[in-house]
């Protein structure tokens, strides 16, 4: 079966594809660094507690 690569949309062989749904290594860390960045997300409604910063994301390191 072939299918398209979710990243480059390039057609491989899905039996063949060692880091499938991806065409390569490339692919994968493009869409890996789409998710860490929040560029992807599900929808949905936040998580109790995650609408504002937390509270060690605005502690200074000064000592």
């Amino acid at each position: 079966m072939r299918v398209k690569c979710p990243t480059c949309r390039r057609e491989i062989e899905w039996s063949e594809a060692p880091l499938r749904p991806f065409c390569s290594e490339r692919c994968r860390l493009i869409d890996l660094g789409a998710w860490l960045t929040e560029r992807n997300a599900i929808p949905g409604e936040a998580a109790p507690g995650e609408a504002g910063a937390s509270p060690d994301r605005n502690r200074s390191t000064e000592i």
